[in-house]
């Protein structure tokens, strides 16, 4: 928070005594750059708490810096991504936890979450915008050839703007119109797939191990694929991240009703020490809370079977 109050005070010092309009447009760029490359700053951050009070302030200010200098892809990229993670971390796995003691308030947060996510795909949409001129128009009328155009530079745009896109749905069941939207997210994902399926130490393959579980139409094994997937996120990620873990615990395991799995899996996800990798310390502390969580419900997810009387 202080580093934002800093950031804050210099662009006000900035915009309030600049003498010319170069100069005030300089100080934004330079401002601009540090926001979007700050992330680094919460990704080490060992209190998930502390990084969930501050977020918004930080991303409020990088929104009122994109009134500024509304081109400025790096910032527009780490606005959709920090909306799009501050949506999953602090307010979807909030209404998950929520969903069984209070549910209306677990669906007002779901209506948030979808919120924000929606917020985090329109950044991303105007970054793909800047990227390719009439993307969004085009991507409306034909996905295939609107993403044709796009490279491996447009992946992290792709991952964001798509999962996003997906979150949103996820938290609208409701909603036929953002549901039927599905087709373009599945069409976004594959593209970035294809043009760098290692893309953020397997992020891809760990969005993909759900998705394979519940995508609509689609034939083989899904179980099969969704292990492929995780094998991969593993490999990328050399085991060091938890997210591949609980995500084929959740999506997998619990559908198949692999208890066996489902405990080992999540055991695996909780023994990643967060401190080795201080890059990957606030998700490993996130998604183990979320293992931690899962444990304590396993006899609510998993059937038990009555023993055969002798």
């Amino acid at each position: 928070m202080g580093r934002s109050v800093l950031i804050l005070t210099a662009i006000l010092f900035f915009i309030v005594f600049a003498s010319g309009c170069s100069t005030k447009d300089i100080a934004i760029k330079k401002i601009a750059n540090i926001l979007a490359s700050g992330s680094n700053v919460f990704a080490s951050d060992e209190d998930p708490e502390f990084v969930k009070v501050a977020i918004p302030f930080s991303l409020k200010l990088m929104e009122s810096l994109l009134k500024e200098v509304p081109a400025h892809e790096s910032l527009l990229l780490a606005t959709s991504s920090g909306f799009a993670q501050y949506a999953y971390a602090f307010i979807q796995q909030e209404a998950d936890v929520l969903e069984e003691i209070d549910f209306s308030a677990s669906r007002e947060k779901r209506k948030r979450a979808a919120r924000l996510y929606l917020r985090a795909r329109d950044y991303g949409m105007r970054g793909l915008e800047i990227r390719h001129r009439d993307f969004e128009e085009v991507l409306w009328e034909d996905s295939e050839l609107a993403l044709s155009s796009t490279s491996i530079e447009d992946v992290p745009f792709l991952y964001w703007t798509a999962t996003a896109w997906a979150g949103a749905i996820s938290m609208s069941k409701d909603n036929p119109d953002l549901i039927s939207d599905l087709p373009i997210v599945e069409a976004m994902i594959a593209r970035a797939f294809e043009l760098d399926e290692s893309f953020d130490y397997g992020a891809l393959h760990s969005f993909l191990i759900s998705y394979e579980m519940i995508r609509p139409n689609s034939s083989g094994n899904p179980e099969l694929r969704a292990r492929g997937h995780f094998n991969r996120a593993l490999q990328l990620s050399q085991n060091r991240l938890a997210s591949p873990m609980v995500t084929m615990a959740e999506s997998v395991s619990i559908q198949k009703q692999n208890r066996q799995e489902f405990e080992e899996l999540l055991s695996q996800a909780l023994q990643i020490d967060a401190n080795h990798h201080p890059e990957w310390r606030l998700v490993n502390i996130i998604m183990q809370r979320r293992a931690r969580w899962l444990l304590s419900r396993t006899d609510e997810l998993f059937l038990s079977i009555p023993k055969e009387r002798e």
